[in-house]
């Protein structure tokens, strides 16, 4: 007996086993392996939509970008210059609370579109991971306990992002596909 045939079949790959390799099993197109491929599906929705929501919200909003009164942001970094973490990044952002406010928004807005089209997605990831990693270490630096603070644990969400990509149903995928289709690879 060949070694082929103790392996099940030509070219010495294991023979699937009904219910575990083949359709509808664990393996190859299984159950298992569609739902790997669809694991960072809702974190990358969930992400994508609250930050665009976040940016418009902020865009819309006239409390947001007026010189005081609540919810302003000018307001927020005086009450949060004490206790932060950074208390030079808050100063800097007191500077011109106005221009930080529409930065703000408007970098929420694009890693939100980013992450949700899927286009240069480590890029949004980063930028959102960015984004809450300062937002943690100024407005919720104080919280306590800390797990109360949203925005540590919006900058561990962004983290599988960040170091997967985004290969499936993106902008990203379809550009990858398409520089391979013509032979051409971009970074490795």
């Amino acid at each position: 007996m060949s070694l082929a045939d103790r392996m099940g079949g030509e070219g010495g790959g294991p023979k699937p086993i009904k219910g575990v390799n083949g359709p509808g099993g664990l393996g190859g197109g299984g159950l298992r392996d569609t739902a790997a491929r669809y694991a960072l599906l809702p974190l990358r929705l969930f992400l994508g939509v609250t930050f665009v929501y976040a940016g418009l919200d902020k865009l819309t909003d006239r409390a947001f970008f007026a010189s005081s009164g609540t919810g302003s942001l000018a307001a927020t970094l005086d009450g949060v210059r004490d206790t932060a973490a950074l208390p030079f990044l808050v100063e800097l952002a007191q500077r011109n609370p106005e221009g930080f406010g529409y930065a703000i928004a408007l970098g929420e807005l694009a890693v939100g579109l980013g992450t949700l089209l899927g286009l240069w997605s480590r890029v949004a990831a980063l930028g959102g991971a960015l984004i809450s990693l300062t937002f943690w270490l100024t407005v919720s630096w104080s919280t306590e306990p800390y797990y109360l603070g949203n925005d540590l644990a919006y900058l561990i969400a962004w983290l599988p992002l960040l170091l997967a990509g985004i290969p499936r149903h993106s902008v990203d995928a379809v550009l990858a596909a398409r520089r391979r289709r013509k032979g051409r690879v971009i970074f490795g």
